[in-house]
């Protein structure tokens, strides 16, 4: 995720006599609208954290009247369909190069296809809470990746100890000690596995699609178009279609991909622009709280003690792998794509549930 580098303020010059007149202030309807944007991006901030947190009640329901490639298949769908129609309106091109678009698709496959259909499978087995506590789970797998070098970026021993604190709360949302008992582990597997694949995809994106020369609108609207044409092709291979279409489930997909997957991305762009990636990132940490209330409010989905501490933890040792501070450098790197392109959840980019 990109944005324009802060600017740098410079220091105000002493005034060399004192009967230079201070500069006039700043007129109060100024002040009001700035006070305005300041709680607008806000208000983003806080819709995008409910849409993200909501997205997991969303897929549950979802599953509950769809197969789970359909559920994949239709929140892209209808994502593509948000992101185009604010391509056309911004006049938008879409990216050009063959190389360009082959790196799409292995991001659409990575950050799109395979972890949104693997969170739809997990959650035939396993509540809506738990696969958004394993989805908070992206920035230790990136933390992790970046240990055997496969991105630019070596941990200082601040991130590294947030890393191992994070699997700690892993372990105790997962209850180890208990020997793991009541957990469906292929489900809770493939939600794990889910995150990790967001933590591949954003160190490809990083590495492949920067410096195209298309905007990031144009890469994420491209991205989640090549990601429901990959399901388009796999879809009818494993499913075929249900006997009755229900208004709830219906509803509940359309909501997954015009909201969570295609306005959400929208939303983002927005904060990003206006108060950088680090701070829009900071949604990654709002969305397991939130899905974690909707499934136990919503959908009566049962809550034991270890999993809102071990959740607790997860975001603390999250939250360290992101700290700023000195950083080794394996090579210089390139500047990541915006948060928009990926949707989610660190400095950069923001995860996409």
């Amino acid at each position: 995720m990109s944005s324009a580098a802060p600017s740098r303020d410079l220091p105000t010059p002493t005034p060399v006599t004192p009967s230079v007149a201070p500069p006039p202030a700043r007129p109060a309807a100024t002040t009001a609208a700035h006070r305005r944007r300041a709680l607008d991006w806000r208000v983003r901030f806080g819709v995008l954290a409910l849409i993200w947190g909501f997205s997991f009640l969303l897929i549950k329901v979802g599953t509950a009247g769809f197969a789970p490639f359909q559920v994949t298949l239709g929140r892209l769908l209808f994502g593509t369909a948000v992101l185009a129609v604010a391509m056309t309106v911004r006049r938008e091109r879409l990216p050009r190069g063959a190389r360009t678009w082959g790196h799409l698709a292995v991001a659409a496959f990575l950050l799109n296809a395979l972890p949104f259909s693997l969170f739809a499978y997990s959650e035939l087995t396993i509540p809506s809470t738990l696969a958004g506590i394993c989805n908070a789970t992206t920035p230790l797998w990136g933390m992790l990746l970046s240990l055997v070098a496969l991105s630019e970026d070596r941990p200082t021993r601040v991130r590294a100890a947030g890393l191992g604190i994070g699997f700690i709360g892993v372990l105790t949302v997962l209850g180890a000690w208990q020997g793991f008992t009541g957990l469906d582990v292929t489900g809770t597997a493939m939600a794990l596995l889910a995150s990790f694949s967001y933590a591949v995809g954003w160190i490809y994106v990083r590495r492949t699609l920067t410096g195209t020369g298309a905007s990031h609108l144009s890469l994420a609207g491209s991205q989640v178009g090549v990601g429901a044409v990959q399901l388009a092709v796999v879809t009818p291979l494993f499913t075929s279609m249900p006997s009755s279409i229900e208004l709830v489930p219906l509803l509940a997909v359309i909501a997954l991909g015009a909201l969570g997957t295609g306005y959400a991305m929208l939303l983002q762009y927005g904060v990003v622009a206006e108060v950088g990636p680090t701070t829009a990132a900071m949604v990654t940490y709002f969305i397991p709280v939130i899905a974690t209330a909707a499934g136990v409010a919503l959908l009566d989905e049962q809550l034991s003690w270890n999993t809102p501490v071990g959740a607790a933890i997860v975001l603390a040792g999250a939250a360290l792998t992101q700290t700023n501070g000195p950083v080794r450098r394996t090579a210089a790197p390139a500047e990541p794509p915006a948060a928009d392109l990926l949707g989610a959840k660190q400095p950069a980019p923001a995860r996409h549930p």
